[in-house]
């Protein structure tokens, strides 16, 4: 992405991997001196000069040391006019460990995620049709075949994911062996990062975490329990190892809130959460669920796809910048998502079919009188009133456009 980025932008750019290229990593362990560093980096490549407002310099797996982390601060300061862009799949951890010196303020930080899936959609032989959905009256059913389509390939995007290169071989040759091969290469190599980059006195409770997720939310009430992850296992037993797969970018955290009032995150409660894996398609790889466990809509598995289907809505939402969080009442009445928007609190319910009868959402907002609501499922798109609340109900595979609805 950021190689295309620079082509498209940049007279040249020089890239550098400090993974693969540990001659060049060691470029920033003498000094902070910027014109050095750039002089050795030349020099090391074989490149032309590093020109500044012409070359972009693209350091790619800077976690791999926390001084070119840290170089960054120096180069805004005595460099201004130079673009450099650095990149790391476990950055977030990176940033937290000793010795890594963030440069706060310095520079600008943009968290990536796999691709959503307007973006997947955008990819496909249907980008047509999600740019034709525009124009559409947002408050009126869809016709059907584009809905149809959607819905399709919606089904498509929770067997594959966002994960590029997976999405790239989809659309090549729609051949879904060998996109299990790359998710099953994308998970070995997150597992292999716990050992190469995760605390020692955490990598068994870290592993354990990361397996046990499916089976988790393949649970009726799919609150995290830590006894399924280690017996007799609390929340501060795992807490670290949580902490450091949220770090990583592989996991997000979904707390409980008792009060649904602004700011959500003054009501959270941190002993009560849910665990949504980054990626759709790496959840139903890890599940071993297929195509057929989909369509077939068999009752050993219906769990599992309502989890995945709150597990992409969860991913979308993020995805559009918001926090999220659950509600869940004294007798049993559980909301699946809160957001905040405009300071106001958005009541989410997520159904993986087309039945929409949602007890819950009715119970949340005749007790808050929330100003405006929304219902995803496989059916088409709708308004109405549910007490006083204005409820879109909206196809699944438009969650993407959650904040267009909400301005």
């Amino acid at each position: 992405i950021l190689k295309k980025f620079a082509e498209e932008n940049f007279d040249h750019f020089v890239y550098v991997n400090l993974e693969r290229e540990p001659q060049i990593a060691d470029v920033f362990n003498y000094d902070y001196d910027t014109k050095r560093i750039l002089e050795d980096i030349s020099n090391l490549k074989l490149s032309p000069r590093i020109i500044p407002d012409k070359t972009l310099l693209l350091i790619d797996e800077i976690q791999n040391n926390p001084k070119a982390i840290t170089a960054l601060k120096y180069f805004q300061e005595d460099m201004p006019e130079l673009a450099i862009a650095g990149a790391g799949s476990l950055l977030g951890v990176s940033i937290r460990v000793e010795g890594a010196s963030f440069p706060v303020g310095k520079i600008d930080r943009l968290e990536m995620y796999p691709m959503s899936f307007k973006e997947f959609l955008l990819e496909s032989n249907s980008g047509r049709i999600a740019q034709s959905i525009e124009g559409y009256d947002k408050t009126k059913p869809l016709p059907e075949y584009i809905l149809e389509k959607l819905n399709r390939e919606y089904m498509d995007y929770l067997l594959v994911g966002g994960m590029p290169e997976a999405v790239k071989i989809w659309f090549e040759n729609r051949n879904m062996s060998e996109v299990n091969e790359i998710q099953d290469n994308i998970i070995l190599g997150y597992e292999n990062d716990f050992s190469k980059h995760g605390p020692q006195k955490e990598l068994t409770n870290i592993e354990l975490i990361w397996r046990s997720i499916p089976e988790q939310l393949a649970r009726d009430n799919n609150k995290f329990i830590f006894s399924r992850v280690k017996k007799s296992a609390r929340a501060k037993d795992l807490e670290k190892s949580i902490g450091w797969l949220i770090d990583a970018g592989l996991i997000h955290v979904v707390t409980k809130v008792d009060n649904p009032l602004v700011p959500l995150s003054f009501y959270r409660d941190s002993l009560f959460y849910k665990i949504y894996l980054c990626d759709a398609g790496l959840l139903s790889r890890m599940a071993n669920f297929t195509l057929r466990s989909l369509l077939e809509k068999d009752e050993s598995t219906g769990g599992f796809r309502g989890s995945l289907a709150e597990n992409f809505v969860n991913n979308e939402l993020i995805s559009l910048g918001y926090d999220t969080y659950f509600w869940r009442s004294d007798n049993t009445a559980e909301l699946d998502f809160l957001i905040e928007d405009d300071a106001r609190v958005v009541p989410i319910e997520v159904k993986a079919e087309t039945n929409t009868k949602a007890k819950s959402y009715k119970v949340f907002v005749d007790r808050y009188k929330n100003e405006v609501g929304f219902k995803f499922s496989l059916k088409n798109i709708g308004a109405n009133l549910v007490g006083s609340t204005k409820t879109y109900s909206l196809p699944l595979a438009l969650a993407y456009r959650t904040k267009e609805y909400l301005s």
